[in-house]
């Protein structure tokens, strides 16, 4: 297989066209009722923000699941052709991570939900896992194909530790946190070599960057469920969770008149997973600058998920979302 030949443009109607990418929507509602569930939980913020956020944000997982399934029904070479693009490729990965973040908000509420969630969510995890993996070892790739949404399949597996902890054993969780942790490193040093010594991302990858936020911040709140403790790794996660964060919002200029692209949607997944994170921290240490700093974070993820998801229903209203490349 040549990954010129997967890159040629996915052809016809709408349907034909709906992305993978959708599922981003999912973990961007997702994460940001997470955000406030868990300020209802800790700095006594109003419950039923998150509670209808989260209800909301399962029936739009539902309803883009149904379209992709339908798109996999009629048009399975289209979604065969998105499993071979050397970007697309790592969003099915989106799939799994939308399930089980939905397992996670679901848990102490619906708990045999919760556990549904989490098994279909993990064990497709860590079968898009092994397949982006082993499409990336068979296949020769350009560096220009490089970009942050390769975290998506590897870093997701820090989530599993989340949503699964009591749910199974503590080695098998510890198993995804190893891959997580591992892979982030290694990827990260292929991801700033692109950034560094090439091409700058095309306009549409320019929001790709906040992926950078995640790893970090998800993996100390994978850290802190699997050890139970605040010490000196944590800190150290926690930290470059933030200074990621410093670092995209001191890049504004690279986001300023960007055109949209439902690529947009990586602006919010990670300033929720460092919200959860500054949270976390708070309840750990109770330091006064954690909780001002997790209302800071909440306003802005808030923000940004209203812009995004204003700017998608303005071009899905437009018809320019599934639409040929």
């Amino acid at each position: 297989m040549k990954i010129n030949e997967s890159i040629k443009s996915i052809p016809s109607n709408r349907l034909q066209f709906f992305p993978v990418m959708m599922f981003a929507i999912i973990m961007g509602l997702s994460g940001l009722s997470l955000v406030f569930k868990k300020l209802s939980e800790v700095l006594y913020f109003p419950s039923i923000v998150g509670v209808l956020l989260g209800i909301f944000s399962t029936i739009v997982f539902f309803i883009i699941l149904f379209t992709y399934l339908l798109k996999l029904l009629k048009y399975k070479e289209e979604v065969k052709k998105e499993m071979t693009h050397p970007i697309r490729v790592n969003f099915f990965a989106a799939i799994s991570i939308s399930t089980l973040l939905l397992s996670i908000f679901y848990r102490h509420t619906l708990d045999d939900l919760s556990q549904i969630f989490f098994i279909i969510g993990a064990s497709l995890h860590i079968f898009f896992t092994f397949y982006t993996m082993k499409f990336w070892i068979n296949n020769s790739f350009e560096i220009q194909h490089s970009n942050p949404a390769w975290f998506i399949p590897i870093v997701g597996n820090l989530i599993v530790p989340i949503a699964g902890k009591g749910f199974i054993d503590d080695s098998v969780l510890y198993f995804y946190f190893s891959i997580g942790i591992f892979f982030w490193i290694i990827l990260f040093s292929i991801i700033l070599n692109r950034i560094i010594f090439h091409k700058q991302f095309a306009p549409k990858f320019m929001p790709t960057l906040f992926i950078l936020i995640a790893p970090p911040a998800i993996a100390f709140l994978s850290y802190i469920k699997l050890a139970g403790e605040l010490d000196f790794f944590a800190h150290i996660l926690y930290s470059l969770g933030l200074f990621f964060t410093i670092l995209v919002f001191t890049m504004y200029k690279n986001y300023i008149n960007i055109k949209f692209f439902i690529s947009w949607w990586a602006f919010t997944f990670p300033m929720a997973s460092i919200t959860l994170a500054t949270i976390l921290m708070f309840e750990l240490t109770s330091y006064w600058f954690y909780s001002l700093l997790s209302y800071i974070f909440m306003l802005i993820t808030s923000v940004i998920v209203y812009l995004v998801a204003r700017e998608t229903l303005a071009h899905m209203t437009k018809k320019e979302i599934c639409i040929m490349e």
